[in-house]
């Protein structure tokens, strides 16, 4: 029989369900447990495609081309699984599939109602999610704050779950903050009470209540929570603040939390396995070397919008055995004061990631600039890729005011434009260029030094590419687009044989990046910005991206 294991959080949001469902899981992995995750949100957009990473962070794209919730990034990397789009359930999702099944006849005449339709609906996607999966344990994460209007129709599906599933194969993990007041440094656990009352109004119960604190929790704050949650002390865990949250999974293994679950849900399992990830970690906290690299970009105010690729810039420097410092410096600011732009001479690489628009986007080709000319370790994705194109076709091919159509239509050079099967599409979500496309990696390139094979598979979102008409052109002046699509029209990798790094990406390499298992150009990258820093000549690309 699959378990099913329901994570919810109480008294604030962002109180860190995501890294708990991820630890939860790394846990049972350890034991040799399989599990899958669901991230399940209460807003009504059907998936993350349409809101604005200040509001809600960075969209995370799946192979199978799902625009989903950040914590399935959190889920991939750390239990190193490739989910699908079924892995994110919204609020948006559930209601229109059901609208659509009334609209088609298929509920017989039924007056249409939250329960028992909506929560049959919810139920239903997560046991495909189990069926599909094949695993021994599915873990949901609920979106939102328990008391969250939008939120009930979820908690009430996971509810019934209990009474079709039974006690044994279903377990309510409950994580509520435990503030420390400044002044008297006690622990208050009141909020988290109320937040379990809450539940309980609702009829959940919880098994477990993992305490979100600022550090341990001491012996009277857990016979409080024990006492007030209506579990035994032992069911009492404590996810409190450490330097990286790869070191969740390891604090609450040490406090017996893994070993709670399998025996709570009478899983049969072998002694945890963690010298893999205690190694990856002990780099991360004490690395042998640093570098510092700018990170030049349009949502430098939250860092949740480049989550994916802070954690890419991890797992490289921990190959590297090297820690990674970035600065998120504003685009906009190289536009309004030129003259600081020459500050970035002063870093070890220049980043520009992804983006959508034309805020900032000329500050991002100044910084481009610099990089080529400066010969300073450069890397570009998605929006930085079309940007270093459009800037090599300015300042090398002798473009003046060659831009991408998203940034001037009526440029006279359009050497980025709307990807063809992209005209006359109206409906913004789930439209764009998106998921796992193959790529073709050309012989004796960076390219190939890195990914180590002639054809790999890459994540995308976008609607814009490089126009094909300027490609000869671009090659004439030196550009060299290493990796292609197939058929040889779409232009994926490109970089500079003459500079020291100069390479970009129209995919997200950040997606598939694990943390013992780095992203090939995100490695690439932090490797030659080392290199140049220790005074290397040269970056030798081709090594053992492995920790060791």
């Amino acid at each position: 029989m699959v378990k099913y294991v329901f994570i919810t959080g109480g008294v604030l949001s962002s109180v860190g369900k995501g890294i708990v469902t991820s630890s939860v899981g790394k846990m049972l992995q350890t034991k040799g447990i399989k599990v899958t995750a669901i991230k399940v949100d209460p807003y009504v957009n059907v998936d993350a495609g349409t809101m604005n990473p200040y509001m809600h962070g960075e969209v995370y794209v799946t192979d199978d081309g799902g625009e989903t919730d950040l914590d399935l990034g959190w889920y991939e990397r750390f239990l190193d699984l490739n989910l699908t789009m079924d892995n994110n359930v919204t609020t948006g999702m559930v209601y229109k599939s059901v609208i659509e099944k009334e609209r088609k006849g298929n509920y017989l005449g039924s007056c249409v109602q939250i329960v028992p339709h909506v929560t049959d609906e919810i139920k239903r996607r997560i046991q495909n999610v189990a069926r599909k999966s094949g695993v021994d344990v599915v873990l949901t994460e609920c979106g939102g704050t328990v008391g969250d209007i939008e939120g009930l129709p979820f908690l009430e599906a996971i509810r019934q779950m209990r009474l079709e599933k039974g006690y044994e194969d279903t377990l309510y993990i409950h994580v509520a903050l435990v503030p420390i007041l400044d002044v008297t440094k006690e622990m208050k656990t009141k909020p988290l009470q109320h937040s379990v009352n809450e539940l309980r109004r609702i009829g959940i119960q919880p098994d477990m209540i993992v305490a979100r604190s600022r550090e341990m929790i001491n012996k009277e704050a857990r016979r409080k929570i024990a006492l007030f949650g209506t579990i035994p002390e032992n069911a009492v865990f404590c996810s409190f603040n450490v330097e990286s949250v790869y070191e969740v999974p390891i604090i609450l293994h040490k406090q017996g939390m893994g070993d709670f679950i399998a025996q709570r849900l009478n899983l049969s399992s072998r002694k945890p396995q963690w010298s893999e990830w205690e190694k990856f970690v002990e780099i991360i906290l004490h690395p042998r070397n640093k570098i510092n690299i700018a990170l030049v970009g349009k949502y430098a105010g939250l860092a949740d919008s480049y989550v994916s690729m802070n954690e890419a810039f991890k797992h490289a420097g921990a190959i590297c055995q090297t820690s990674v410092s970035l600065d998120y410096l504003e685009a906009e600011r190289f536009e309004r004061q030129p003259k600081t732009l020459e500050s970035l001479k002063n870093y070890d690489g220049i980043f520009v990631p992804y983006g959508f628009g034309p805020r900032g986007s000329e500050g991002k080709v100044a910084a481009i600039r610099l990089a080529r000319e400066n010969n300073i370790p450069f890397l570009g994705i998605c929006y930085g890729f079309q940007l270093a194109v459009v800037e090599f076709a300015r300042h090398v091919c002798g473009m003046k005011d060659a831009n991408s159509t998203e940034i001037n239509a009526s440029t006279p050079f359009p050497v980025i434009d709307l990807i063809p099967e992209q005209h006359g599409v109206k409906i913004k979500g789930g439209t764009m260029r998106l998921g796992a496309h193959k790529i073709k990696i050309k012989a004796e390139t960076v390219a190939y030094s890195l990914y180590l094979s002639e054809e790999i598979y890459e994540r995308h979102r976008h609607r814009y590419e490089v126009n094909p008409f300027y490609k000869p052109t671009l090659l004439k002046h030196g550009l060299v687009f290493s990796g292609q699509s197939v058929d040889g029209k779409r232009m994926e990798i490109l970089e500079l044989s003459n500079n020291f790094f100069f390479f970009a990406s129209q995919f997200h390499g950040e997606f598939k990046s694990r943390p013992t298992k780095p992203d090939p150009e995100y490695y690439g990258f932090v490797k030659s910005c080392l290199e140049r820093k220790l005074g290397k000549t040269a970056p030798k690309l081709v090594a053992n991206r492995s920790v060791d």
